[in-house]
């Protein structure tokens, strides 16, 4: 399981990657540089990387997750309620490989603007 950073303004936010097939595709297009698109309580952004959508993807996924969203080719950082939510669980727009999981608080995802810079790496990478 690779673990990665999540990076943008003063904010260092570590994740795991799981063993899906997205997660080993994502894994070797890093490091990516993206600008946010802030949709509720979730950031995504566009991503050199086309991937298939898979038998597991889904619209409800949890505070933290991290999905890859087939339809825009984006990286998706879910931290709290989308427009689309119908409970207090994030829910994205169409569904989303979830490929993993922010091991920190991703509430602090809130402070992040439409237009910052997100960068996302190899965890012992610079």
């Amino acid at each position: 399981m690779d673990r990665i950073l999540i990076e943008t303004g003063d904010i260092l936010l570590p994740a795991e990657l799981n063993d899906s097939q997205t997660a080993e595709a994502l894994s070797g297009i890093l490091p990516i540089t993206g600008s946010a698109n802030i949709w509720g309580d979730e950031i995504y952004f566009s991503i050199p990387l086309h991937f298939e959508q898979e038998r597991d993807a889904r619209m409800e996924v949890e505070v933290g997750d991290l999905g890859f969203w087939t339809a825009g080719d984006a990286f998706c950082i879910f931290f709290g309620r989308t427009p689309v939510s119908i409970s207090d669980k994030p829910m994205a727009y169409s569904p989303v490989n979830v490929f993993g999981k922010i091991t920190g608080d991703a509430t602090v995802l809130r402070k992040v603007n439409n237009g910052d810079v997100i960068i996302v790496r190899k965890e012992g990478s610079e």
